[in-house]
């Protein structure tokens, strides 16, 4: 008897391995219990560990690294340990006159303050430049640019 597309009726429903595709001349990669032993593993060896080498008994070394957040320097005094002396210390501020307070003394000038006036600038400590150093060591330990 034969199927209307040409193939023929098969008298009995595939094996398991045929369904699943079980090769069974494949080796496995664990003991398959023979005729004469149980499925419950006794008289089998166990599977043998393969690609791992035997655990080591070395003694692991631990190495702490402290990272260090960078200063954000402003224009208030930073308490901070310096790197010059290795010192915990509070920095210690010295103003100079950068971009901000020349040009706004030049803008004082162009608004017609040109009796003195336009060197205001100078004398204000919030428009100049801040250089942080060690009040121990006195290395520059940073500084902070308005411009």
């Amino acid at each position: 008897m034969s199927a209307p597309s040409g193939y023929p009726v098969p008298s009995a429903p595939p094996s398991y391995e045929d369904a699943v595709g079980i090769n069974v001349n494949y080796p496995h990669p664990y003991p398959v219990p023979g005729p004469g032993q149980k499925p419950d593993g006794k008289g089998m060896n166990p599977p043998p560990h393969m690609g791992q080498p035997p655990p080591a008994s070395n003694p692991v070394t631990v190495q702490t690294v402290y990272v260090q957040q960078p200063l954000l320097f402003c224009d208030r005094p930073v308490q901070m340990r310096c790197p010059s002396c290795n010192q915990l210390i509070v920095t210690h501020l010295s103003y100079d006159a950068g971009p901000l307070t020349w040009l706004s003394c030049g803008g004082l000038c162009l608004l017609g303050c040109i009796a003195g006036c336009c060197l205001i600038p100078f004398c204000i400590d919030a428009l100049k430049d801040v250089k942080h150093t060690c009040p121990k060591c006195s290395a520059l330990v940073g500084s902070y640019k308005r411009l």
